[in-house]
């Protein structure tokens, strides 16, 4: 009998003429796009407008790909400088090659860059992109699938990932099936969105404290699936880099949750978008976040939604 195992596709690339259509690249734009509808829908049940949102997300995604990039640059630089590399292979983003510790950094700096423009919490907008940002990223993960990269290492279980002999690792090449990591990932993260969804509903989480949950949840699955993981890496003391980041971060993210805790519980007092007529009067000022800029703000026609509408789609 044939054992059971989740086959790899047989191709990664279409053509368009000369023109090749990567679906590692259609998978994060098609991460992207759902994750950018999933967080409109949020932010528009809480009184935001779309085009508050929309300037905002345009930048972040861009600065967080550029990020993305970078960081993995950064942590992989033996694969473009030193003896028989070439260089400018950096700027091959199609060929994959993005870490989502960089997109996340990036992307929150421009974020809050985009904020204090446009007058709104960053706190706020952090906790609205946290569920959408989990389904972008396991999206995100099929591009791996595509590519027959980042697997974990040889099992039997019927969910084993078939690899093609051309793109086994060195060593590992009588083996047929590897763990699906991409799967676990994406798993992890879809469950890791209802999960901060249902939270936020029950226990009122707000001003930045469902992001810091979101940082809680990811880096606790990630650690897992790295230690999963064969591809090559680099390594300090048995463990791959990304697995002390990703510890790093879960510890610096549990902080942050309790002390969010602690010092903001509850939901913003303010609406998470301020009237319009505010804002012209402002265009100078820098608005903090979950303060209002007068005393009067509190007063305008926007108010903060219900409890029964935090979820991904009203």
């Amino acid at each position: 009998m044939t054992p059971l195992f989740i086959p790899s596709p047989s191709v990664g690339v279409w053509y368009l003429g000369p023109i090749p259509i990567r679906a590692y690249a259609l998978s994060i734009i098609a991460g992207i796009v759902l994750g950018w509808w999933i967080t409109g829908r949020r932010w528009r049940a809480r009184g935001g407008t779309q085009e508050t949102l929309d300037g905002i997300l345009i930048w972040a995604v861009l600065v967080g790909i550029v990020g993305a990039r970078i960081y993995h640059v950064i942590t992989d630089a033996e694969l473009y400088f030193g003896p028989g590399r070439t260089w400018y292979r950096m700027f091959y983003i199609w060929e994959g090659g993005l870490g989502i510790w960089g997109a996340v950094a990036g992307g929150a700096l421009a974020a809050w860059w985009g904020c204090r423009r446009a007058h709104v919490s960053f706190a706020s907008l952090a906790d609205v992109v946290a569920p959408g940002l989990l389904v972008a990223q396991a999206v995100g993960r099929i591009g791996n699938y595509f590519n027959q990269e980042l697997y974990g290492g040889p099992t039997t279980l019927p969910w084993g990932l078939e690899i093609d002999p051309a793109h086994r690792l060195i060593g590992y090449e009588q083996y047929a099936t590897y763990h699906p990591t991409f799967l676990y990932e994406l798993l992890w993260c879809l469950l890791g969105a209802a999960v901060l969804v249902l939270v936020e509903r029950r226990l009122r989480l707000g001003r930045g404290k469902l992001f810091a949950a979101y940082i809680v949840w990811y880096t606790l699955g990630r650690f897992w699936v790295e230690g999963l993981r064969i591809d090559p890496a680099n390594r300090f003391g048995g463990f791959r880099l990304n697995s002390y980041t990703s510890l790093i971060v879960f510890v610096a993210g549990a902080v942050l949750l309790v002390a969010l805790l602690v010092t903001r519980p509850g939901l913003s007092p303010v609406p998470i978008e301020p009237p319009r007529e505010l804002v012209i009067g402002e265009a100078d000022d820098d608005a903090p976040d979950d303060v209002p800029a007068s005393g009067e703000r509190g007063s305008g026609s926007v108010t903060p939604p219900d409890e029964g509408r935090d979820e991904l789609s009203p």
